[in-house]
C-alpha cells in the first residue's frame, strides 16, 4: 500500500478543494494518458487498484508512471466511539486531485491497447477522467 515513509505531522487537516491542477496537467513521460476532470480523494487502495488494472490488461509491457501519491492522512474514529475525545487515529493515506491533474501515463503499447487498459483504470477511479495523448 503507497503511504509516505514519514512526514513532519502526524495528522492534517481535511481542507478544500478549490481550482484547477497548478502542476501535472499535462503529458511529461509517456505517449497517452489518464487526466482528471473532476475533484477528489483518490485512496491508496483505489490507486493501486488502477495501477492492477494497467498492468494485468497491458501484461506488463511497455512502461507505466503514476503521476500522483497519497501523503494525506486520513484519520478515522472507531465505531461506537462517543462525541469528544480528541481525532481519531490514522486509517488511510489519500492523494487530493484538482481537475486537469494527470494520474497515469504509458508508453510502448500499441494506442488502442493502451486506451482499454487506461479505460478500465478509470473505472477503478471516483472520478470523471479523460483520455488525452501526445499530439
Amino acid at each position: 500500500m503507497l503511504q509516505p515513509k514519514k512526514s513532519k505531522y502526524r495528522k492534517q487537516f481535511r481542507g478544500r478543494i478549490g481550482g484547477k491542477a497548478q502542476s501535472g496537467y499535462s503529458l511529461a513521460f509517456g505517449e497517452i494518458g489518464l487526466k482528471s476532470q473532476g475533484k477528489g480523494w483518490l485512496t491508496a487502495a483505489q490507486i493501486e487498484a488502477a495501477r492492477r488494472a494497467v498492468t494485468n490488461f497491458t501484461k506488463r509491457s511497455g512502461k507505466m508512471w503514476i503521476r500522483i501519491f497519497p501523503d494525506k492522512p486520513v484519520t478515522k474514529k472507531p465505531a461506537g466511539a462517543t462525541m469528544g475525545g480528541g481525532k481519531g487515529d490514522i486509517d488511510t493515506y489519500v492523494a487530493v486531485i484538482r481537475p486537469g491533474k494527470v494520474l497515469f501515463e504509458l508508453s510502448g503499447v500499441e494506442e488502442k491497447m493502451a486506451r482499454e487498459a487506461l479505460r478500465r483504470a478509470a473505472m477503478k477511479l471516483p472520478l470523471a477522467t479523460k483520455i488525452i495523448q501526445r499530439s
